[in-house]
């Protein structure tokens, strides 16, 4: 297939528009039934720690932020090895009708249920059983994935990557307490602060570039990192996650928006090919593109998001569709522009084929980044920016995603395990000191913990991809029966819910087989478990059902989740 790149990427950007002002207007008006009158928990719940209500563009960023995190540039960067075409397809249709369905109903009903996680929200919709399965999934996938993002950002810390998104990366935690203490204790507008934000986010990149930190070894950039996670999660949520990621964001737009700028000037043509059903290694691409390629197109990660943390910010219902389902379009943006660097911007197809020339070639964390930056770097240089300028730049957006997704997981832990400690009946459990504690130790254990020389984290990332696909099944699972509770239409979210589920279970199924067969016992054991929850809730939803159907509850919210 002959086509433009250029062109390509104007049709998915228009398809973005059309579904966020034609789809979501109608998910948001005729299926979740929003009403921004109706007081959310922010307000009806406010605390000052957890529940802040948040300027819609300050929640926007927060939401957009942490979930983009580093897999939206890692998925397509493999996945590309099919052939540009998949790769684009899956991320923008994808994100259309699954990952922004997905986000948004998860933030609704939650904002419905006074603001708890899905995992709380479960209890109500099928029972505590399926509630402590929920639990149990989303422990294993944050604390892993937050494990390996802590190992990553201490490589790219070290000298031999990227020690300049440093000083940048750590000046912003003070500039963005600084500006949480000026807007919710001094009243200062957030409008007046944006711009010196921006300039102030801007100029410590470039800061950092001239300034590069070094000496700290790679365990001790850890337990900064561990440190940064824990305090991020203590403190008041107007203090440093609002302001950090709203900062961050604005760095990131304008990232973005300078990708995009270079692309479209540089008006490259594709290096890869548009469809290759057999690159050498590789499985078979349907159903694995649909688990490859998770952030950019569909994420159970931003369920949690959605559910356990901006769920708890959301000023009004009115703000939702804008946030929930805007956001993910935000995000696959980026997935598309992944796909975009990762095929069109290599200088030719013999560079891209050196890069791609196997599965095993491409499947690694470290090729992923590489390609990103390399592809983005070279849309830089048409602007004028130099290769060295650029692509750190490119390292520090990276490095930011990395860094926000890291401090809002490790609070939505810390809710999980409060939740956990809820169900057991341990009161301590509630405190968010002891709470983030935990949170913190299980994130180190996958940060630290080695296995025959390779860190815990690496070896079970191979089970992040299916174990997150499979999240945002359950998650759309869980949509769907607060719908079926409602007596609303269900096809918009149960339809993704049956895609997501065969396919992540029958790529799961794939996967036990070939670890049972290499003898591979420390991913078995984990994967069997995984799957063995994720069969079991699907049934305890299904016997909800059918306890549904015999006794029907449609009269109201407050039937189905009982506020105290």
């Amino acid at each position: 297939m002959t086509m433009s790149p250029l062109l390509a990427a104007l049709i998915c950007i228009a398809a973005y528009v059309v579904a966020y002002r034609v789809y979501a207007r109608f998910l948001a008006e005729r299926v979740f039934l929003i009403d921004p009158a109706r007081p959310t928990p922010a307000v009806r719940l406010r605390d000052e720690i957890d529940y802040v209500p948040a300027n819609r563009y300050v929640l926007f960023g927060h939401q957009y932020a942490s979930i983009t995190g580093l897999s939206p540039m890692l998925g397509p960067a493999i996945a590309v090895i099919w052939g540009w075409l998949p790769a684009m397809l899956w991320v923008v249709l994808g994100a259309i009708f699954v990952g922004a369905v997905h986000d948004f109903g998860a933030l609704v009903v939650s904002i419905r249920a006074r603001g708890t996680s899905l995992g709380k929200v479960t209890e109500n919709l099928v029972g505590p059983r399926g509630k402590t399965l929920f639990h149990l999934v989303i422990f294993f996938l944050i604390a892993l994935a937050m494990g390996v993002f802590v190992h990553v950002i201490a490589v790219l810390f070290s000298p031999d990557f990227y020690p300049q998104a440093v000083l940048p990366s750590g000046a912003l935690v003070f500039v963005a307490a600084a500006m949480g203490v000026a807007v919710h204790r001094s009243g200062w507008s957030i409008r007046s602060l944006t711009l010196a934000g921006l300039a102030v986010a801007v100029g410590l990149a470039f800061l950092g570039i001239r300034q590069p930190v070094v000496g700290p070894s790679l365990a001790q950039w850890k337990w900064l990192l561990l440190a940064y996670a824990f305090g991020a999660s203590v403190l008041p949520v107007w203090l440093l996650l609002q302001p950090r990621d709203y900062i961050n964001s604005l760095l990131l737009y304008v990232g973005v928006g300078a990708m995009y700028l270079g692309f479209f000037a540089t008006n490259p043509s594709f290096a890869a090919p548009a469809v290759d059903l057999s690159p050498e290694g590789a499985p078979p691409i349907v159903p694995f593109v649909f688990v490859v390629i998770a952030c950019g197109a569909a994420s159970g990660f931003h369920a949690l998001m959605s559910s356990g943390s901006t769920a708890k910010q959301l000023a009004s219902e009115g703000d939702a569709r804008f946030v929930g389902y805007g956001a993910m379009i935000g995000e696959s943006l980026l997935g598309l522009m992944a796909v975009l660097a990762c095929t069109a911007g290599f200088v030719s197809r013999e560079a891209w084929l050196e890069r791609y020339v196997s599965w095993q070639a491409a499947d690694s964390l470290g090729n992923n980044i590489a390609a990103f930056i390399s592809g983005t770097t070279h849309f830089l240089q048409t602007l004028g920016i130099p290769e060295a300028i650029g692509g750190t730049f490119v390292a520090v957006i990276v490095v930011s995603f990395a860094l926000t997704s890291l401090d809002s997981a490790t609070r939505l832990l810390r809710y999980n395990v409060s939740e956990i400690g809820d169900t057991l009946r341990v009161d301590a459990l509630s405190n968010r000191y002891v709470a983030s504690g935990i949170a913190v130790v299980a994130i180190w254990a996958f940060a630290f913990i080695q296995v025959d020389g390779e860190f815990a984290g690496l070896i079970l990332w191979q089970l992040f991809g299916t174990t997150n696909q499979l999240l945002a099944g359950l998650a759309l699972l869980a949509v769907t029966l607060y719908l079926l509770r409602r007596g609303k239409p269900l096809v918009y979210t149960a339809a993704p819910m049956v895609f997501m589920l065969l396919s992540t279970l029958t790529v799961m199924s794939a996967n036990l087989t070939d670890f049972w067969s290499a003898g591979q016992w420390l991913l078995l054991a984990p994967a069997a478990t995984i799957f063995t929850l994720a069969v079991w809730l699907v049934a305890e939803a299904a016997l909800a059902v059918i306890r549904f159907r015999g006794n029907p509850v449609l009269d109201g919210l407050e039937v189905v989740f009982r506020e105290k």
